[in-house]
């Protein structure tokens, strides 16, 4: 009998046993998916410091969302005792404390979610060790439901110490349930369903969500390709270009046949002057994108605006020349109107003028001669070759009446100036005020000058007065507008205006003569004759010629 129960004994403690080793071995790698978190301010200091657990098999990650607010960068250390730079933020609750981000090299890989919606029993907290450890077992005290089907799990805080924060809970098949975490003000220990993250969508608007931009950390490129394409736009448009090269490289890993992250970053090379690393970039777009004609479209046209903004002067590799054989080599492959339209700027760019007109006249029977580029260019041919004005107004005349509303106000404001050329000011002021329509008044201060000088042949004053004044608010650093303003308020008989308005000029320069003519002037319109040659005086010392005489009349 005694022999009976040591048997059953064994077999029990065996079974116990083996029951004990089967829950280890399902949860016991967990703790390789463990790393320690370091945030970084901008100085290099540190912002915060927790742990987190990376899932799935692409170098992705979770942790406690807080500790990356304000940081700039951030650092993991995984089981191993390896290093690896967190790259791009993949999404954020910031109710829930949660965050997901992936490293830079991307060679990680981590636990699976938890399938099931049930609550989990029994649960399994890992900690980060650089030793193999067997997780321990807790018990939540509650199971709470949140956006119906995710849980939340309230533990008992004894049970939890701050150096579990962070660290991963699992169900007994090794499965993510969440991270341990507290609130940042203190409080109860909680953990967030780790399946929160498959709701974290980006799109191309994620580069300006305030959320994200909450830390230094860039957001990852959407998956989805046009939401990418907006996201590297955006990206351009800021001023970190570190980062936008980043977002470059990401797009041509991602998309590696699409010529857009070619030509991104091929232009951003332009841009510095560098144009050897731009060439090289733009015939890897010829060697790997799908669309080889826009390859080779993308390179002539960038090669095109190098050259004419002489971008680098030194780098003689490219050329008009070999701009048109790569517009020629897309033209071969898909003999698109666009194409041809290179070629015509490329000849015009030349001086071939008469080969470019030709070019620019058969495209207005193409799409092209939708919109009033093509004209434009066919009248612009046409004063260089001097045709008769008539032709070329004609041209001016299509380029803005082929297309309706804003898109041909760069057409009104060319023949505007055309006008104004010609001595026709009536019309060429007409074109302006339209044109200020078209842009909704907020047109550029030049053009406000140029319409202010229009409106002074005009003899119309107020307006002149009224645009002059715009383009001072617009650039408040050119004297020119200052004087011009002081002269026309001494020309309507406003001479303390003038001085007023000269004042504001020389509070800019003193080496501007002609703000001391008009000032001079005033002054002594006003019988301040004293100050009035005084301020004279200082434009003589400047060596305006007209100085000496004003002086002498004004002292008599």
């Amino acid at each position: 009998m005694r022999n009976i129960v040591t048997v059953i004994a064994f077999v029990t403690a065996l079974l116990f046993s083996t029951t004990t080793n089967a829950q280890s071995s399902a949860v016991k790698k967990a703790g390789e998916s463990v790393f320690t978190l370091t945030t970084f301010n901008a100085d290099g200091s540190i912002h915060g410091s927790s742990y987190g657990v990376f899932v799935g098999q692409g170098g992705e990650g979770i942790a406690m969302w807080h500790h990356f607010v304000g940081a700039d960068r951030a650092v993991v250390i995984d089981s191993k005792g390896k290093s690896h730079d967190i790259d791009v933020m993949m999404g954020v609750s910031e109710l829930y404390d949660i965050c997901q981000f992936r490293i830079k090299d991307k060679a990680a890989n981590g636990l699976s979610l938890a399938k099931s919606n049930e609550s989990a029993s029994p649960v399994y907290l890992s900690e980060y060790s650089l030793k193999k450890v067997m997780p321990k077992k807790v018990v939540p005290q509650r199971t709470e439901k949140f956006m119906e089907t995710y849980n939340y799990y309230v533990f008992n805080d004894v049970d939890v110490s701050n150096t579990d924060l962070g660290c991963p809970v699992v169900n007994g098949q090794g499965e993510l349930l969440g991270i341990m975490q507290r609130p940042v003000n203190g409080g109860q220990a909680f953990s967030t369903d780790a399946r929160i993250i498959t709701t974290f969508k980006l799109n191309g608007l994620s580069l300006n969500d305030q959320t994200l931009r909450a830390t230094g950390i860039r957001t990852a490129l959407p998956t989805d390709e046009n939401q990418a394409t907006l996201t590297l736009m955006l990206s351009g448009q800021q001023t970190d270009s570190a980062k936008y090269q980043a977002y470059l490289n990401d797009y041509i890993e991602m998309y590696p046949t699409s010529s857009v992250g070619y030509k991104s970053k091929g232009e951003s090379y332009v841009g510095q002057r560098n144009l050897k690393l731009a060439d090289e970039v733009f015939k890897q777009s010829v060697k790997n994108t799908t669309k080889k004609d826009e390859a080779y479209y993308d390179y002539a046209q960038a090669m095109y605006r190098a050259v004419v903004f002489k971008a680098d002067t030194t780098y003689t590799d490219w050329s008009f020349d070999q701009a048109m054989k790569l517009s020629q080599e897309a033209e071969k492959l898909n003999p698109l109107p666009i194409y041809k339209h290179l070629q015509a700027q490329i000849l015009f760019a030349q001086g071939q003028y008469q080969q470019a007109l030709d070019i620019f006249t058969a495209l207005q029977k193409t799409d092209l001669g939708k919109n009033g580029e093509v004209f434009f260019e066919a009248a612009q041919s046409k004063m260089q070759l001097k045709a008769p004005k008539e032709e070329i107004m004609a041209l001016l005349d299509s380029a803005v009446n082929v297309q309706p509303g804003s898109t041909s106000a760069p057409y009104v404001l060319a023949r505007g100036r055309v006008f104004d050329a010609s001595g026709e000011y009536r019309k060429a002021f007409l074109d302006y005020l339209a044109y200020d329509t078209l842009m909704n008044n907020r047109a550029s201060h030049d053009f406000y000058y140029t319409k202010y000088k229009c409106e002074m042949k005009l003899r119309q004053y107020q307006l002149a007065l009224e645009d002059i004044a715009h383009a001072i608010v617009l650039n408040r650093f050119e004297p020119t507008y200052y004087a011009e303003m002081a002269s026309l308020q001494l020309l309507i008989n406003k001479p303390e205006d003038a001085i007023k308005t000269c004042d504001m000029g020389l509070q800019l320069t003193q080496e501007y003569s002609d703000l001391f003519i008009i000032k001079g002037i005033a002054q002594c319109e006003t019988k301040d004759k004293a100050a009035g040659i005084a301020t004279l005086q200082k434009a003589k010392d400047l060596g305006d010629s007209r100085a000496p005489s004003l002086i002498e009349k004004y002292s008599k």
